[in-house]
């Protein structure tokens, strides 16, 4: 994977002469910026860094296939780029494997694959893998459960403590219950455990 570095002294003019020489638009890259300190007779220095997310999706796509081989398994990948976050889907001819229990063993690769692309790229990038629909689907269950426990919390009016989730899935609960009149939610606790807690609140309450 290749890291561009232009470097000058006005940052938005710099910009545009990286993404015109490399032929891109700014939806199709990652940038860093940095200044350079100037020397005696020189000011500082305006230094971009530019990775095109093709290159990027390209370089995760590779880790997952030798995952893949590590685990002696025969499949296909598909990768996705949008609105700057690059999507994986697994089909394998063995897919438990690679989801584990509880879907641990995703929870794992996805977490080395993020590890992987920023120790490479020095940027933050949003990674998304599944395997064959498994998260998408435990996100329908995720959303349709605690949709239900906001119902009766409303009624109730009495607090109910999640299990702990990991950022991604309290996202999930955070968004799936933000437009409920009469709920809040707020996340506690430190990781591993920290989770959602789904409170009542009268429907003026900020």
């Amino acid at each position: 994977m290749e890291k561009y570095v232009y470097k000058g002294k006005e940052e938005q003019a710099v910009l545009n002469e990286a993404l015109k020489d490399l032929g891109v638009t700014i939806d199709e890259v990652l940038t860093k910026t940095s200044e350079e300190k100037g020397g005696l007779f020189s000011g500082k220095k305006v230094v971009i860094e530019i990775v095109k997310l093709e290159d990027i999706a390209s370089f995760g796509k590779k880790i997952l296939e030798d995952i893949l081989k590590g685990f002696n398994l025969e499949g296909n990948i598909e990768k996705q780029i949008r609105n700057k976050q690059i999507s994986y889907r697994i089909h394998s001819n063995n897919n438990g494997i690679l989801i584990g229990k509880n879907g641990k063993v995703l929870s794992s690769i996805q977490t080395y694959l993020k590890q992987s692309i920023s120790s490479q790229t020095g940027m933050y990038i949003n990674i998304i893998l599944d395997v064959e629909n498994y998260k998408e689907k435990q996100n329908y269950f995720l959303e349709r459960d605690v949709k239900k426990i906001a119902r009766q919390v409303t009624l109730t009016k009495v607090d109910v403590k999640l299990d702990p989730m990991n950022s991604f899935q309290r996202r999930i609960v955070h968004n799936a219950l933000s437009k409920f009149d009469y709920i809040k939610t707020e996340s506690i606790g430190t990781e591993p455990n920290r989770c959602v807690v789904i409170k009542y609140k009268e429907k003026n309450e900020e």
